[in-house]
């Protein structure tokens, strides 16, 4: 317990660090927040949890490396459509009030909640084609990374039009690195930025202790810790991030991190799931990904409102509750 919360503490400060020079950077580069938020926050603080699994896929033996493997591409988007946005929407109900609203710039929201749909999609597709058909598959693959590919296209392509409409990336705090006597340069911010990085990703190492810890001494199997444990202590901690910025009203940057990080795992990481492992349609696989496709068509819904109340953010919570639930008793 104690390793949970000093890990906590760390990631918490990396978070801060990080956040702090992520809008330095962002706005001496010119860039709208979308991008910032949407591509470097949310690749930035994803990458790590890449490793788990491709070192599952790759060095993992026989049926539990895969399972382990398969569960963590698929429990990451699950995390991150559900209680992520249910802590998104908790942070802004305590901040604003009860009739709080989260409100994001509205069309990178929904070109990253489209792009993770047709992605995800495509990987439940996947599900259903039998081994013999590799090519197919492979085809799927290939289609999963173009979109990837396409994504950051539009994106980027978006922001001048977006910084032109005031939606830049604007620091409002001065670069921590300078408080201490550091000059305020491009390179004492990028150094800033790694560092921060550095501490959210030693935090989440510590938190992925612990929570692995607690949940062999009760006796799970591979594939729940994989779905279930492992992306809530290596997701739902970077996204410390997302939470920062709604307390202080960044709303796009909050959102876009995690959206953002939707789509680069539901593209990516799918990918290598349906080329790599067995990618069968088992009933927890089929659970996670039902659950995260309801939750993600239902954020979409959402969208389409000039501004998101924050307890319909919440409720995104009860799909991931849901889901446990049904989990747990099918055993």
């Amino acid at each position: 317990m104690l390793i949970l919360v000093a890990a906590l503490f760390v990631i918490l400060g990396g978070s801060a660090v990080f956040t702090n020079a992520l809008e330095h950077l962002g706005e001496r580069l010119g860039l709208s927040a979308g991008v910032v938020g949407s591509i470097f926050a949310a690749v930035g603080t994803a990458l790590p949890e890449t490793a788990v699994p491709l070192v599952a896929v790759a060095t993992g033996r026989g049926a539990a490396g895969h399972e382990i493997g398969v569960g963590a591409i698929l429990g990451a988007p699950l995390m991150l459509a559900t209680l992520a946005f249910f802590l998104l929407g908790t942070m802004a109900l305590i901040r604003r009030g009860p009739r709080a609203a989260v409100d994001p710039e509205p069309t990178g929201l929904r070109r990253d909640l489209r792009v993770f749909l047709l992605a995800f999609v495509l990987a439940v597709v996947a599900l259903y084609i039998p081994h013999e058909m590799r090519w197919v598959r492979a085809v799927i693959a290939c289609a999963l990374v173009a979109l990837y590919v396409s994504y950051l296209w539009r994106t980027v392509r978006a922001s001048k039009a977006l910084v032109a409409e005031g939606h830049g990336t604007e620091a409002d705090r001065p670069l921590l690195a300078g408080r201490i006597g550091l000059p305020t340069g491009a390179a004492v911010t990028t150094l800033q930025l790694v560092v921060g990085l550095g501490l959210i990703v030693a935090g989440a190492r510590g938190f992925v202790v612990g929570i692995t810890g607690i949940s062999h001494a009760i006796g799970l199997s591979p594939l729940f810790l994989a779905l279930a444990i492992v992306p809530f202590a290596t997701e739902l901690p970077e996204k410390m991030n997302s939470l920062l910025w709604i307390a202080r009203g960044r709303d796009t940057l909050a959102v876009g991190n995690v959206t953002g990080a939707l789509v680069f795992q539901s593209t990516l990481l799918p990918a290598l799931g349906v080329l790599l492992t067995p990618w069968e349609p088992r009933f927890d696989v089929r659970l996670a990904m039902g659950i995260t496709l309801i939750a993600g068509a239902w954020l979409l819904v959402l969208s389409r409102a000039k501004r998101i109340p924050a307890v319909a953010l919440v409720l995104n919570g009860a799909a991931y509750a849901v889901y446990f639930a049904i989990l747990l008793a099918h055993g």
